[in-house]
């Protein structure tokens, strides 16, 4: 055991590198990691961005930076950080890794997670994500107020409020959404910026990515209880409505709403429809002339016939091979493999196993030099 991760070879783990033999990729580590007690959600989710390469080289720089930190300043990214680290370090290639230190700590910053109930992998990642970005921008801020001798507390400089910088969670994944609202009465549009972090996609059977987007984007008319207050007209009226991607992020992360709360059940259900996800994928833009190119790496899947109960694994891809990681085990599968987890054609199918987070990089010379 080293600090509290148990480090073991497993079968798997020597079963991947007699697969790729001469091919394994150099410098490069394939590791599962242990379950304590329905903690698949955050196994499936931590595999596919330590897969995610520009995240995982910032998180480790961060590492190697701030590892002098005592116990007192312990904190889900340092936790996060030093798990990585361990891998990326170990002398075997592949083997398991305990990531106690880490699931401890999530438990105590979020009581959601500090029982052994079946959580969502979506609501972690959110939630995750959203702690480092606090979390990196309060040491911004206390950075700031440092530099600035007898510096006030207020966030203002010399009378000026500063603004925080983007953090590098924010450099790869933020993209930005355009909310435009036209009066039907005098056509004056009104536009909205907002971030987004991942996108979440309504779902219909037999459908694509493409046309979930598309849905995504749609135009809506408000009317009747709905109308929207005009600020040219000075009152409530008709209006239509759509969601525009402005800037695209450097990793796209999309949530297929698979969990929908039926009314007339009074409770969520599952919908395994068949929603196919390319390798490749174009994203129109409302800032860029042409389209934004993504290439999927990673994609956590929920198993199972319902939102409270199940299993969550993850393919990722890595040196072009792609890798499927359930907990403690790690395998080599084919490409080919990805589509038989687009989703059931017909609603009762013995196949529960469906893409539920993808994660896209962009191909984009801009994007890749953030």
């Amino acid at each position: 055991m080293v600090d509290g991760v148990t480090l073991t070879m497993g079968v798997a783990g020597s079963k991947l590198e007699k697969a790729l033999g001469d091919h394994f990729p150099e410098g490069e580590r394939y590791f599962g990691l242990e379950n304590f007690g329905n903690t698949c959600y955050c196994n499936s989710v931590l595999q596919a961005l330590y897969f995610c390469v520009p995240f995982r080289e910032q998180l480790l720089e961060y590492y190697s930076n701030n590892k002098s930190q005592g116990e007192s300043d312990e904190n889900l990214l340092t936790c996060l950080a030093e798990l990585f680290s361990q891998i990326n370090s170990q002398k075997k290639k592949t083997g398991v890794i305990a990531p106690k230190r880490f699931v401890q700590r999530l438990r105590k910053e979020n009581d959601v997670f500090r029982g052994y109930m079946h959580q969502d992998a979506h609501e972690f990642l959110n939630f995750l994500l959203n702690q480092l970005v606090d979390i990196l921008e309060k040491e911004c801020l206390k950075a700031t107020r440092e530099v600035v001798s007898n510096g006030p507390s207020n966030g203002h400089v010399n009378g000026v409020k500063q603004e925080l910088a983007l953090t590098w969670v924010h450099k790869n994944f933020q993209g930005i959404l355009t909310n435009e609202t036209r009066c039907l009465r005098c056509e004056t549009v009104t536009a909205r910026d907002e971030t987004f972090l991942d996108l979440s996609l309504d779902i219909e059977q037999n459908s694509s990515i493409t046309s979930c987007l598309k849905n995504f984007s749609s135009t809506e008319t408000l009317n009747a209880e709905d109308k929207f207050f005009c600020d040219k007209c000075c009152s409530l009226q008709e209006a239509q409505k759509r969601m525009k991607i402005k800037k695209s992020p450097r990793i796209l992360v999309i949530h297929l709403k698979r969990f929908k709360y039926m009314e007339q059940l009074n409770r969520h259900k599952k919908l395994s429809y068949r929603v196919v996800f390319p390798l490749e994928l174009k994203l129109s833009t409302t800032l860029d002339a042409g389209d934004s190119e993504y290439s999927l790496f990673a994609v956590v899947v929920h198993v199972g016939t319902g939102p409270n109960h199940g299993h969550y694994v993850s393919l990722v891809k890595s040196h072009n091979h792609w890798l499927f990681f359930d907990d403690e085990n790690a395998e080599m599968i084919d490409e080919s493999a990805i589509q038989t987890f687009f989703g059931s054609a017909q609603e009762y199918s013995s196949n529960t196993d469906h893409g539920y987070i993808l994660f896209y990089e962009s191909l984009s010379a801009d994007n890749k030099s953030l």
